[in-house]
């Protein structure tokens, strides 16, 4: 190739990369308000955002992978929390921790109830956008919405985490998941809260989204008539709801233990089942 043939090819070649460039950036113009869910972008949705900058959350907590993170990434959490959840978390974050064991490092900011049901109509509009799947992995803290947690940040395995409890909160969600954290044995010896992170037990991710798509699948041949239910059967009565052919039993017996419910009274269980069922 001469001098004059490679001039024109680098002439062409930069036209043409210039050309899909230009088309590219023009295709996704044309695609950012069906990838943001923009016709749902609602006063309230607007609203929240301005109070997730008004306490400088994202000094703190990141969303799409931007921002701090000292604690968890939000970008799902609306997927893996119920409003309910969110909702006595953010009124009161101290009723979720025993101070007493564990450093708290989530403030109370005094939100209204205005604020705190805004927010969290943000936050489920951010976890519908079309992201492309980025963050590129899960970010086990996501998996509960908890600040404070070291352990999950430097050894990412959310098995070995500080536990989450609360000792003189009346909230049912808070002492349930206290009990997840401290039961005996403790249920998060056995399973995970994270997506994909199955462990001798399977993740209880998603397990009241699950739930309910079986109850409503007519394959489902319990006693039970909701995601509580359900629930509360997986635990006084594992082997119940056997999968043939995986690796958590055999035989048809379950490989987790029995006996919760003489170890727990009925209120426990009940918190216990109220905290799965947010785990969504």
């Amino acid at each position: 190739m001469n001098n004059r043939q490679a001039r024109m090819f680098a002439i062409v070649g930069t036209g043409l990369s210039v050309l899909i460039f230009l088309g590219l950036t023009l295709d996704s113009h044309s695609k950012f308000d069906e990838l943001t869910n923009a016709k749902n972008i609602t006063p309230q949705v607007t609203h929240g955002k301005d109070v997730w900058h008004k306490y400088n959350c994202i000094n703190c907590h990141t969303l799409f992978g931007e921002g701090a993170y000292y604690a968890p990434d939000l970008t799902k959490i609306t997927q893996h929390r119920g409003e309910a959840y969110l909702q006595a978390y953010m009124r009161d974050p101290s009723k979720f921790y025993d101070e007493n064991k564990h450093r708290r490092l989530m403030p109370k900011q005094n939100l209204s109830e205005e604020e705190i049901t805004d927010l969290i109509a943000f936050l489920d509009w951010i976890s519908k956008v079309d992201n492309g799947g980025w963050p590129p992995r899960p970010i086990l803290v996501t998996s509960g919405f908890i600040a404070g947690n070291d352990s999950v940040a430097a050894t990412g395995d959310e098995s070995v985490a500080a536990t989450h409890p609360v000792t003189t909160a009346d909230d049912p969600r808070a002492q349930g998941e206290h009990l997840f954290r401290n039961a005996s044995p403790a249920c998060n010896a056995c399973h995970s809260t994270a997506p994909g992170a199955n462990m001798a037990g399977p993740t209880l991710a998603g397990i009241a989204s699950r739930t309910a798509e079986l109850i409503n699948s007519g394959t489902y041949k319990g006693q039970a008539k909701d995601v509580e239910g359900y629930i509360r059967e997986s635990i006084i009565t594992p082997s119940k709801h056997v999968v043939p052919g995986d690796m958590y039993s055999a035989n048809g017996i379950s490989f987790m233990p029995t006996g919760y419910e003489e170890r727990l009274s009925a209120e426990q269980i009940d918190n216990l089942v109220a905290y799965l069922a947010t785990l969504k």
